[in-house]
């Protein structure tokens, strides 16, 4: 069985500690100059060929090698700032490996000094969309409840249905208008934010609508501050259906520069 080199992440070699890094995984590292690259030997058959491709669609199989890939990844972080490479990412040979950190040098060197002390996060905003309908609706009704009981029991209820039917428009509005707020308020605090792909309920696994999906660089120093604005957010709007999920520190996935890292297998 031929074995090949598992790439995890690349880091400074002179900020992790001597190996065996934490956990039970075999850990080595490939060096070029003060950079480490993180990795393990496999059996290339593992992913590559076509019994690999049924594997790769078997979640019993991928899933516990997934969550090795991010528990490596995450204890790594734990001592340096680090590059994460993506899920399946194996090399035929340490020199093909070396030469990938000597290629890239300089982008990876960069990508880590610019790295230091910071950490990304995740904020999804989640919206109750019926519950906060009822809440436009209910507030709509309150500020006309003068002209409402003026009007005839028929009127009335064909003009509450005409406020009924403008509460998706203007739920629209009132999204965006408190996105733009929200964004601009996490911003003070993140070295830099991307906005990622929304993903359906089904993905999420939540009864709820996701409406935002950010991914935050965020200077250590900031996270007390951001996390007490998130804390403040929730306060402002839960009333209204809008709930702000933040989770990390993650790996700088959002944040990574694009490298030419074949497989070479």
């Amino acid at each position: 069985m031929t074995q090949g080199l598992y790439l995890y992440c690349l880091a400074r070699l002179s900020r992790l500690p001597p190996l065996p890094l934490e956990g039970q995984i075999p850990l080595e590292v490939a060096i070029f100059q003060d950079l480490a690259a993180v990795w393990s030997p496999v059996p290339v058959e593992d992913f590559c060929g076509p019994e690999a491709e049924e594997r790769l669609r078997d979640l019993t199989w991928i899933g516990p090698r997934v969550i090795r890939h991010q528990e490596v990844v995450a204890g790594v972080m734990r001592h340096s700032p680090v590059l994460p490479v993506r899920f399946g990412t194996i090399f035929a040979s340490l020199t093909n490996l070396e030469k990938i950190l000597q290629r890239h040098s300089d982008t990876i060197a960069g990508f880590l000094e610019r790295l230091t002390d910071q950490e990304e996060w995740a904020v999804k905003g989640m919206l109750d969309r019926d519950g906060a309908r009822e809440q436009l609706f209910s507030l709509k009704l309150a500020r006309e409840v003068e002209s409402l009981e003026a009007l005839s029991p028929g009127t009335r209820y064909f003009q509450e249905q005409r406020f009924r039917a403008g509460c998706d428009q203007e739920l629209q509005r009132w999204l965006q208008r408190v996105c733009r707020e929200v964004w601009t308020d996490l911003r003070d605090y993140a070295a830099e934010a991307r906005e990622r792909r929304l993903l359906s309920r089904e993905a999420t696994g939540s009864d709820q609508d996701m409406v935002w999906n950010w991914a935050l660089l965020m200077p250590r120093q900031a996270v007390g501050g951001f996390q007490a604005l998130i804390q403040d957010v929730n306060a402002q709007y839960a009333h209204r259906g809008l709930r702000l999920e933040c989770t990390g520190p993650w790996p700088p996935y959002s944040f990574c520069p694009a490298l030419d890292m074949e497989t070479e297998a």
